[in-house]
């Protein structure tokens, strides 16, 4: 099962691939009020399961890759190394 995303995850993911609250909501077909939503949540979003994988998978092809808690830290966010998938650029 893949975990939500806290809103941490994705202000730091936006901030990563330099993309605007719009930048994501387009790429993600989502609102930008849902956008603006999740991020002001404390910890993990309130968003549904579907728009959680919606923008999960915008910003994975926008070139992040998302970190899950471990025994070392918390939960976050990287650039995947390039080589990798294509990434889309706005």
């Amino acid at each position: 099962m893949v975990r939500a995303l806290t809103s941490a995850q994705i202000r730091a993911a936006r901030s990563l691939i330099r993309w605007s609250a719009e930048d994501l909501a387009r790429e993600s077909s989502l609102s930008v009020a849902t956008i603006r939503r999740a991020e002001l949540a404390d910890g993990e979003t309130s968003m549904t399961a579907a728009n959680n994988h919606t923008v999960r998978r915008a910003l994975e092809a926008a070139g992040v890759e998302f970190i899950d808690e471990n025994g070392g830290g918390g939960a976050g966010v990287r650039l995947r190394k390039p080589g990798g998938k294509s990434s889309r650029r706005i």
